[in-house]
């Protein structure tokens, strides 16, 4: 089993950047894809973006391309997310996600994700 806390949110003014940290534990070494994914209040579980660390491919949901950046060290079991150009609408809880399912291409569906950290908020005043 993989454990997974993420760090980095908080309230920051539409245009501003944040990044995130997911620091994994455990069995990581089992682990093939980490991802983001988020969700606002009253909504679904959001993709936002996901790695393969056999490939290094990378996926974005389509609100969030040219802005946001994965990258990760899976050696040191850490994944971060940055995010720029932050819109109101970017306010969520953001989680971190592994998979231990092997793919060249990362899995962008949420099921595909059997581990999952607590998530961090973060909130774009206007």
């Amino acid at each position: 089993q993989v454990q997974l806390v993420e760090s980095g949110g908080g309230l920051v003014q539409a245009g501003g950047s944040l990044r995130l940290s997911c620091a994994a534990s455990g069995r990581t070494f089992s682990t093939s894809s980490m991802g983001w994914f988020r969700q606002a209040p009253g909504k679904e579980r959001e993709f936002v973006t996901t790695i393969s660390w056999l490939s290094g491919n990378t996926r974005y949901g389509d609100s969030v391309k040219g802005r946001f950046t994965i990258s990760g060290d899976k050696a040191k079991n850490t994944m971060y997310l940055q995010m720029n150009s932050l819109k109101p609408e970017d306010t969520a809880v953001y989680y971190c996600a592994a998979t231990v399912v092997s793919a060249w291409y990362p899995p962008a569906n949420p099921q595909a994700f059997a581990s999952w950290g607590h998530g961090t908020q973060v909130t774009v005043s206007s």
